[in-house]
């Protein structure tokens, strides 16, 4: 009897230490999707780029990212996540850019009790009723940005904006949101096809319009295009924009055409903190180019996810959304903070487009709004 407790003992002090093992080995899984081809892939490897090297600063030690592009369509992002929540055993998912892929996806992960930390895409459908315990978004809600390019246009003396953006939920929530807080009138209002590259229509449109400036939210490629075009028509009213029609990838395609132009947005390379000095100087070491608002994004996404990890377990969901819902992590942004419908409240800045030696680049010259919330906050009840 002595020698079988004996060898009783060993068996499971062997299956502990197996077991002890499996979960010091055990990792956060993280499902990452996102634009890494097409037009909008800039926007998609800059929201990448940007989480990987916050996970590689930090160790990487704790963490295993699967990453994959969805190509800018909502029925690949879907059958991505699918994969991802079934075959993968992903814990946590992020990255999508554009807001009508966020609508296809995030409800479904949301539904399976899968943490959704959105680094971009901030559509208002989840924002008010359709907020969720399971989804935070760690960039901002789609009017923000626009609603102080709203106010900016009222300090700068604008009378009667043109204003312009794609025909989806960001598109939507862009113009909403600056006629949220633009106190004039409105020139024209057009939505224009989302990857569209021909602008002389709707440049035609403005040139009648008698307008006296000009709001446009295109991101990415389209924003390119736009700004291309809309210079070389000789048009010459004034452009004001969000971020993401000014941001550093587009601004070194676009060239002196972009020189001068005031655009809003929650974050910029001179913002006077630790944290972003820490992240401008490591991004672009890494990379070896200025990092982008999108960038910015995925960085502070991957650094609230490891705030949380050390303070909660993933499989203990209360415990883990209360650790995010804290955001105790340095962001870039400086004051950082959720409200209720775990949506950012932060400071948006006026930038300036200038030129530093060859670069074109962005720098702060006014702060639109302080401690800013979104208008929906107010109908998420969770």
């Amino acid at each position: 009897m002595g020698r079988l407790k004996t060898l009783a003992l060993a068996a499971s002090t062997a299956m502990f230490a197996a077991t002890m093992a499996l979960a010091d080995d055990h990792k956060l899984k993280v499902g990452m999707i996102t634009t890494l081809s097409g037009g909008g892939a800039g926007l998609g490897i800059d929201v990448r780029d940007g989480f990987m090297l916050a996970v590689k600063l930090a160790g990487g030690d704790d963490m295993d990212v699967v990453i994959e592009d969805d190509q800018r369509k909502p029925d690949i992002a879907v059958q991505l996540a699918d994969k991802m929540i079934q075959s993968d055993k992903v814990d946590v998912l992020t990255g999508i850019i554009w807001s009508n892929l966020a609508m296809a996806v995030v409800p479904a992960v949301t539904a399976q009790g899968k943490f959704y930390l959105s680094p971009n895409a901030g559509p208002s459908a989840l924002a008010g009723k359709g907020c969720s315990p399971f989804y935070f978004n760690v960039a901002w809600q789609n009017d923000n940005l626009h609603e102080a390019a709203g106010a900016y246009a009222n300090d700068a003396g604008y009378k009667n904006t043109f204003i312009l953006a794609p025909n989806y939920p960001a598109g939507k929530d862009a113009l909403t949101g600056f006629k949220r807080y633009f106190k004039g009138n409105l020139a024209g209002e057009v939505y224009t096809k989302l990857g569209q590259k021909d602008y002389a229509a709707e440049i035609a449109q403005i040139r009648a319009s008698g307008a006296d400036s000009v709001f446009f939210f295109l991101p990415g490629g389209m924003g390119i295009s736009f700004l291309k075009q809309y210079a070389d028509s000789g048009v010459g009213l004034p452009v004001v924009g969000p971020a993401f029609s000014f941001d550093q990838g587009i601004l070194q395609a676009v060239g002196d055409a972009a020189l001068g132009v005031k655009n809003t947005s929650q974050w910029s390379k001179d913002l006077d903190n630790e944290a972003n000095r820490k992240f401008v100087a490591a991004f672009q070491a890494e990379y070896g180019r200025l990092p982008s608002l999108y960038a910015s994004q995925g960085y502070d996404t991957a650094n609230l996810l490891l705030s949380a990890m050390e303070k909660a377990d993933v499989d203990d969901p209360e415990a883990f959304r209360a650790a995010l819902k804290e955001a105790d992590f340095d962001s870039v942004r400086g004051n950082f903070a959720f409200g209720p419908n775990q949506h950012p409240i932060q400071n948006i800045y006026v930038r300036e487009v200038i030129k530093e030696g060859d670069i074109y680049t962005n720098r702060i010259v006014a702060t639109a709004f302080e401690n800013h919330q979104d208008a929906y906050a107010a109908e998420c009840k969770m």
